[in-house]
């Protein structure tokens, strides 16, 4: 815990003493925040497996896209303080309720906290595997807190191009931090299935409409890098949601970028599954196109997904 006094846990390192209550760029101090944590079956197959996800939203995050789907929980005041005990208790629940794994979802600027739960789990009698659900921009400090606690790493790899991530995460630094997050946690877990992901990698990538440059340079680098040592899921689901309606004060001078105001295409999407064969990447999956918000979260209800997605277990009200 004694990471959070001059906190350099995630790349921009901002140094802010949140263990004194101060808040990172994360918007968080050092006390652990949750909003959710429900059985989800809206995951990929070997993720979501017979019993669903057991997922835990985390408040707060240190990358904060201006398309953020879960806007509310990353860069708004949804969630509540939990003890170790609490977030302990609930990871347990989860698997009582049939989860097949314990998926964390935004928590690389808590993992001292969530680090800490999760081996106080373990004692309890946590035995499923967890995952770790992430931007992809993670510091090696968290990486190096999470060997051996991790089993499975879910992390993006939303860009390559440091002009893409400055307009949109306010950060050129991500491609670079990013990537180089992915290949250790390579080196951590190497990919190993059963009728679930037990071990290893697995990288998201979001086609952003009128970007696909943006996607031939992510899943080059996947077919270069990856390939045989982790599995791809190309996602298509792109809702032109303006985080925070645009007035998120710590995007820099220039506030939140304008996003791209429409879905992906059809000929977008038929554009991005034939690059998955120019690059003869056939490990993982990709979403059918499906276009439409009916899907998006909505934290302050009871259950934040459709009925047919998501089980709650824990809510922060």
């Amino acid at each position: 815990m004694s990471l959070y006094n001059c906190c350099l846990l995630c790349p921009r390192r901002c140094g802010v003493d949140r263990e004194a209550g101060f808040r990172g760029y994360c918007g968080e101090t050092a006390a652990l925040r949750l909003a959710f944590a429900g059985i989800h079956r809206g995951e990929e197959p070997p993720i979501t497996g017979k019993g669903g996800s057991g997922t835990v939203f985390v408040s707060g995050c240190n990358l904060g896209c201006a398309f953020c789907q879960n806007y509310q929980i990353s860069q708004g005041q949804v969630g509540r303080t939990v003890s170790g005990d609490e977030f302990a208790e609930i990871c347990l629940s989860l698997q009582n309720k049939g989860a097949e794994n314990i998926n964390i979802v935004t928590g690389s600027h808590a993992a001292p906290a969530l680090a800490l739960g999760l081996k106080q789990a373990r004692k309890q009698g946590l035995s499923v595997p967890v995952l770790w659900n992430s931007s992809g921009y993670d510091g090696v400090e968290v990486l190096e807190i999470l060997k051996g606690i991790v089993d499975v790493y879910l992390p993006d790899l939303k860009t390559l191009d440091p002009t893409f991530a400055k307009k949109f995460f306010n950060t050129p630094d991500y491609p670079e931090a990013a990537s180089t997050a992915i290949l250790k946690m390579m080196e951590h877990r190497e990919l190993r299935l059963g009728e679930s992901m037990l071990s290893g990698v697995m990288m998201r990538h979001l086609v952003i409409p009128g970007y696909l440059e943006n996607t031939r340079k992510v899943l080059r680098w996947f077919a270069e890098n990856c390939k045989g040592r982790a599995l791809l899921s190309l996602m298509t689901q792109y809702t032109p949601v303006q985080a925070g309606g645009g007035k998120e004060s710590h995007r820099g001078e220039d506030g939140a970028a304008a996003i791209p105001s429409r879905y992906v295409s059809e000929e977008e999407y038929e554009t991005a599954l034939s690059m998955l064969e120019e690059f003869g990447i056939d490990d993982g999956f990709y979403q059918e196109l499906i276009t439409g918000s009916d899907w998006l979260p909505d934290f302050t209800r009871p259950n934040p997904f459709s009925s047919e997605l998501s089980v709650p277990v824990w809510h922060w009200r």
